[in-house]
């Protein structure tokens, strides 16, 4: 087996052919003119041609050496290109599929504004949304995901990098034709409700020990769950058709509940906040950045939207139910 050539080799020799003389080269790369004498000497032996001549005072290229001067020269800007930091890049001439993980409703509220930022500011972007079935973190820690959205807890990986992209809190819906949906709810009238609650892993059990439930269990109540489901999006559909009430977060769900009445909870349950979470080797990818402060920017934008900002009314629907 041959021996791997010195690739240090080829930026010398673009320096050689550019400048054309041995101290050129050699105050080009910073070098002495001995060194850069020793490198001419290796770079004949490796080619086997003797590449620059000397003619008078000055130094000529061999047919060879104009030969390797493209090339050369061509190899040397992709050498430093890949050794460089990335720049910005031609958002407009990517192309690439990324894949975005989130709960039911988010794609529903904020996906529009970014499918229509894509459509013209990366049209060669294509999204891929992936349902968030489970809480772990995995396929984001195996690259199959580029950003995910939700709620940090104890159970995210610590070496994820996030973002928080908006605070939110929770209401409760139920149908227009609701025997309760006249006016906002009391604390009695809510736990007198038959709900829909949500959770997305198998450990039921924690899951009702969540913010809601809490908050309600300082203050001597507990809810009557009578259904579990999976996801936001199923806990509005049997709200919708039912008389079950689904309590799920305001922003988050916005348009899954338009045609809901939708109300603040009678009792004081913390926010949360939103975040979204990517694996360090995305970091410092432009095209991944720029997803990033899009997705900020959409989410910022879409709450400052959101109508019915009063504290016992947080949808349109909700108008229709006074």
């Amino acid at each position: 087996m041959s021996a791997r050539p010195d690739y240090n080799l080829l930026i010398t020799l673009d320096a050689l052919l550019k400048e054309g003389s041995v101290l050129g080269a050699a105050n080009r790369l910073q070098l002495s003119p001995s060194a850069m004498s020793r490198s001419l000497a290796r770079l004949r032996e490796t080619t086997g041609d003797p590449l620059l001549v000397r003619t008078g005072r000055k130094l000529v290229p061999t047919p060879r050496a104009v030969e390797l001067s493209q090339i050369t020269a061509q190899l040397v800007d992709e050498i430093e290109a890949a050794l460089s930091p990335r720049q910005d890049i031609d958002l407009k001439s990517v192309s690439r599929v990324f894949t975005l993980r989130s709960s039911d409703g988010f794609v529903e509220t904020f996906g529009p504004k970014l499918i229509a930022r894509l459509a013209t500011e990366a049209p060669g972007v294509q999204l891929r949304f992936v349902q968030k079935e489970a809480d772990n973190n995995r396929p984001l820690r195996d690259g199959n995901v580029d950003i995910e959205t939700g709620v940090i807890s104890e159970n995210t990986d610590p070496n994820f990098q996030s973002q928080a992209l908006l605070k939110d809190h929770f209401v409760y819906a139920m149908r227009p034709g609701h025997p309760c949906a006249a006016s906002p709810l009391t604390t009695a009238q809510y736990v007198s409700c038959e709900h829909v609650d949500v959770a997305r892993h198998a450990d039921v059990d924690n899951q009702r020990r969540g913010p809601i439930n809490a908050a309600l269990a300082d203050l001597g109540h507990q809810s009557r769950v009578k259904v579990v489901v999976g996801g936001f999006a199923a806990a509005l559909s049997l709200a919708r058709c039912t008389d079950l009430v689904a309590t799920v977060p305001a922003h988050h769900t916005r348009n899954l509940r338009r045609d809901l009445c939708s109300h603040a909870l009678p009792f004081a349950v913390p926010g949360i906040t939103v975040s979204m979470l990517w694996h360090p080797r995305f970091d410092a990818d432009p095209l991944h950045r720029w997803m990033r402060a899009t997705l900020r920017e959409i989410c910022a934008q879409t709450t400052q939207e959101a109508p019915g900002r009063s504290p016992d009314m947080t949808s349109d629907a909700a108008v229709k139910c006074r």
